[in-house]
Parts: C-alpha cells; sequence; structure tokens
C-alpha cells in the first residue's frame, strides 16, 4: 500500500515521503537533515528506506537539508538540469551528492515511477512530479507555480491525490507588509498560486477524477489554514461535489508531528 506523508509544508520548508513503510523517495528536504530524519521517526518512517530525492527547484525551503542528508546517508537525488546548474553555483551540493537529471520519460525507483512536468516559478528550471504506485494509483505535486498551464493540468488531469499549492489570499497578500515588489512576483505568473486559483483547479481536478486534494505550501504571513481550505471547499460544493463522497480535502501541516499517514 502506497503511503503519502506530508513531513514539512509551508513558509519555512517543504519536505514529502511517498511509498511503503519499507522504502520510498522523499519529494524536496526544505529542512535540515536532522530535522527531516526526526520528521520521519515521529510518522513511523526510516530514513533508510529513503532510496531516492527529487527535487522540484533550488529554493532554500526546498533544499535546504538536501546536501548534508543526501551524502551523510548516500541517498540518489535527481531534478531538472536547470535545477543541478543552480544547485552547483549556489553550493547548495558538492561532490558527495550523487545526483542527475531526470528526464520526461520518467525514473523507475522503489516500484514507482516518477514523472515530471514543468512548473512556472522564478528558479531555473522547476519540476513538479507525478508518481504512479505499482498498483496504479498516481499523486501529483504541483506547488510553486504562478499559474496552471495546460501542460500541467494535462499531467495532474487523473490523479489520485495531488498535493496542490494554496499559497496565499490575495486580500490578505494585498493588504500585507510585503514591499511591492515582492507583491507583484508572488503575483506574477512566475509567482504562487492563489487560495482563488487553487479552488478552481481544486473542482476542475475533481471532476477529472482526483479523489484527494491537499492544499500545500502556505504562506505563514498571508494565508492561514482554515482560510484556504474554506476557499477550495466552497468551489468544490458550488461545482455541485460533496465532501467525503466525492473527494477528501485537507491542509498539509508545517510540520507533520501527529504520525498521520495519509492513505
Amino acid at each position: 500500500m502506497t503511503r503519502l506523508c506530508p513531513l514539512f509544508s509551508g513558509s519555512t520548508g517543504n519536505s514529502y515521503y511517498i511509498g511503503s513503510a519499507e522504502n520510498g523517495i522523499l519529494i524536496d528536504v526544505g529542512r535540515s537533515a536532522k530535522q527531516t530524519v526526526n520528521a520521519l521517526a515521529e510518522n513511523g518512517l526510516d530514513i533508510k528506506n529513503v532510496k531516492a530525492i527529487f527535487i522540484t527547484h533550488e529554493h532554500s525551503d526546498h533544499v535546504k537539508g538536501l546536501r548534508v542528508l543526501a551524502s551523510k546517508y548516500q541517498i540518489k537525488v535527481y531534478s531538472s538540469a536547470g535545477t543541478i546548474e543552480a544547485l552547483e553555483e549556489k553550493n547548495l551540493i558538492n561532490e558527495k551528492v550523487d545526483i542527475s537529471p531526470v528526464d520526461f520519460e520518467g525514473r523507475e525507483v522503489c516500484g514507482m515511477n516518477v514523472k515530471p512536468f514543468h512548473i512556472s516559478h522564478d528558479c531555473r528550471e522547476g519540476f513538479g512530479y507525478v508518481v504512479e504506485s505499482s498498483d496504479g494509483r498516481r499523486t501529483g505535486f504541483a506547488t510553486d507555480t504562478g499559474y496552471l498551464p495546460d501542460d500541467i493540468r494535462h499531467s495532474l488531469k487523473g490523479c489520485d491525490t495531488v498535493v496542490l499549492e494554496s499559497n496565499h489570499d490575495v486580500g490578505m497578500l494585498n493588504c500585507g507588509v510585503y514591499p511591492y515588489v515582492l507583491k507583484k512576483r508572488i503575483l506574477s505568473d512566475k509567482g504562487h498560486l492563489s487560495n482563488e486559483t487553487a479552488a478552481d483547479a481544486a473542482a476542475e481536478l475533481v471532476r477529472n477524477g482526483t479523489t484527494r486534494l491537499i492544499l500545500a505550501h502556505l504562506s505563514r504571513e498571508n494565508n492561514m489554514p482554515e482560510l484556504a481550505y474554506q476557499s477550495s471547499l466552497c468551489v468544490l460544493k458550488q461545482n455541485g461535489m460533496k465532501e467525503n463522497i466525492d473527494f477528501l480535502l485537507s491542509v498539509a501541516p508545517v510540520e507533520n508531528k501527529s504520525g498521520a499517514i495519509i492513505y
């Protein structure tokens, strides 16, 4: 049985485990290596069972613990060629990190096929991922993108579960303390998805077969978990979809200490 466990989500770090109890992969390592190992243990998972790490992009809230974790535990790392170049230029990896580019045919790890798709973000070459398990179930990871072009929608179509960015409330952001330049960046096509955009995407995903939605990468300053949740729930209900019948909706925790494993 495939397990999906959000370890960290949000402005302070992002990381997800997907696989079985015996072996699996990480999507991003946005907290320190020690914090990541501890988070795995708190959720009943062992770092020794992590067979690969897939990196979305080079921003620190996605790679903070990568160099230490990958080199200490000798874990293979995959990402886009552009992200690898950026990591090398920023000295975020060294010769001890075994890293390779992943192409659009995907990579087989732990009985799962991991296929990337491009995201629209202010990074070198960002990737989202769709992970297909041996039983055919598909899980999509779509965060850190300013909008959802057709290729992302196509990649996510039919995924059983989608981890979907719901980063900010536009009103909170516009009225907040961020400088204008930062607000403009977040709202741009290379920024982050708003609650409103995520809600519309959620309805489209459920319409196309998704049954579980996990809202992720919430801004600490410009969002609230309940606000993100209600924004998507409202639009889903407006489209005639019933919670716990047509879909399950949740918000990824900033730091998962509950031991809860999603499916």
